[in-house]
This record gives C-alpha cells, structure tokens and sequence, in this order.
C-alpha cells in the first residue's frame, strides 16, 4: 500500500488554484486541503464545487473558499486572488492549472478561437501569477504553472494548446529569474496523459490506452493524486532551492 509524505510547511500555508473543482484541480484542492493548507479555487463548474466541498467535508476537511468565474475575464480572476488572499490573510502558493485541451484543424481555426484557446491556456496563468506575485513580494512564495509533455512531444490536432504549453515552460523560466530575489519560486509541471473523467470521456478509448501503455517505462495509470503528490513537493519548504525548473511526470514517455 502507498503511503505519502506529509509536509509540515504547507499547514496553514495560503494556496490558489485555477480549475479547482474537477480532475487534476480537485485532486489539487484535495491534497492541500489534506495536508492543513487554507485553500481557495476557481472555477465555471460551480455544482462540481459544491461537491467536492461535500467530499471534503465528509472526509473531515474544511470546505474551501470558492468562486465560480471563467478564468479569460482576467478582472475576476485578479479580483477573486486578491480576495482570497485578504479572507486568508495572505497568498503563499498559486497553481495555474486551468487548461482547454480542445482539438482544432490549424486550417480551419479562425482568430477568434485561436484567440480563446490561447486565453484559458496561457494568457490566465500569466495574469493570475502577475496578481499573485504583487501579493508574494513582501514574503516571498511558490508559483506552480501547468504546461504539458505535449510542449516536447507537439502532437497534431491542438495547435493553441501545444503552442500555451510550451510558452508556459518559457513564462516559467522569465518570472522565477525576475522574482527570485524576492523569495518566490516558480515551477513548471508537465503531466502526460493523466487518467480524468474528461479524458476517459472524450478520448482515452481503451485503443488509445493501449496505445499509450506501449509507449511509457511504467505500466500504469497516471492518476490526478500522482500529479498533485508532485505540486505538495513544489509548494512545501522540501523545495526551496528548486525554481526555473520544468518536471515531467509520465510514466516515462519522454
């Protein structure tokens, strides 16, 4: 039986999370929560909230702050980290998590969907760190941004999506060399193809998986609690030397 690590740094440690309230994010709003971090999340799928707030309550865990909002108004998206960050009286940890991995044909993708795309999957993660750094420089803290090892791999199909996540890993980079000085570290993770009730019900086929099992070193699934076992070590004091660095987590795929 697994048994993971417990860190005493993140009780009572301030953490926002884009995309809280499903996949990767709930496991996220879970693992923090679990480990006595006062946790605040975003999210458009307001019923999903409420229910993971359910879970957490009958797990013994306090419900966390919430507000539902689409992440592309980048007014509400400050607005709701600065509130937070007033209701908990501080912000130690961001984790941009929110991402729209939706297919699209480069040559029928007009504008203004490569404008949306290029919104929810990199424009939000630098507005929400820009928010967050303003309020992490008097103490410094950690920025976790999701990219994706679809920015080295560059599978057809999803060119915005290839294209924010790779700009991600760069952004990354540029925020942790300019903010260092100021105690704040920033990290980048790229999960392969993690095991979500989206991806199982949009395009992890059992061929798919198959397909995937073939091509990685460990021959299991990639869970969301694996992805946020990693975002606990990037947030908790064990990582305060590490910044500018990119993590792959995939099984060994790349």
């Amino acid at each position: 039986m697994n048994q993971f690590a417990t860190y005493p740094s993140l009780a009572g440690r301030r953490v926002f999370i884009t995309g809280g309230a499903s996949g990767i994010g709930a496991a996220l709003v879970t693992a923090f929560s679990a480990q006595g971090a006062v946790v605040g999340h975003v999210d458009l799928d307001a019923p999903s909230a409420a229910a993971l707030a359910e879970r957490l309550a009958g797990s013994g865990l306090p419900a966390p702050w919430f507000r539902a909002l689409d992440v592309t108004d980048t007014a509400a998206l400050q607005g709701a980290i600065t509130d937070f960050a007033a209701a908990a009286g501080g912000l130690d940890v961001l984790i941009n998590n929110v991402a729209n991995d939706s297919r699209h044909d480069p040559l029928d993708t007009g504008e203004a969907q490569w404008r949306s795309l290029m919104a929810v999957n990199l424009d939000c993660c630098f507005f929400a760190a820009q928010a967050a750094i303003r309020l992490m420089l008097a103490g410094g803290g950690s920025i976790i941004n999701f990219s994706s090892i679809n920015a080295l791999l560059g599978p057809a199909g999803m060119p915005a999506y290839v294209a924010a996540k790779a700009a991600i890993v760069g952004l990354t980079k540029a925020l942790a060399r300019q903010y260092g000085s100021d105690g704040i570290r920033v990290n980048a993770v790229l999960p392969g193809w993690v095991v979500t009730d989206r991806q199982l019900e949009l395009w992890l086929t059992p061929e798919a998986e198959a397909q995937w099992t073939e091509q990685v070193a460990l021959k299991q699934r990639i869970l969301p609690e694996d992805v946020a076992n990693l975002a606990l070590f990037l947030a908790a004091d064990d990582s305060r030397m590490i910044t500018s660095q990119s993590f792959v987590i995939d099984g060994g795929r790349v």
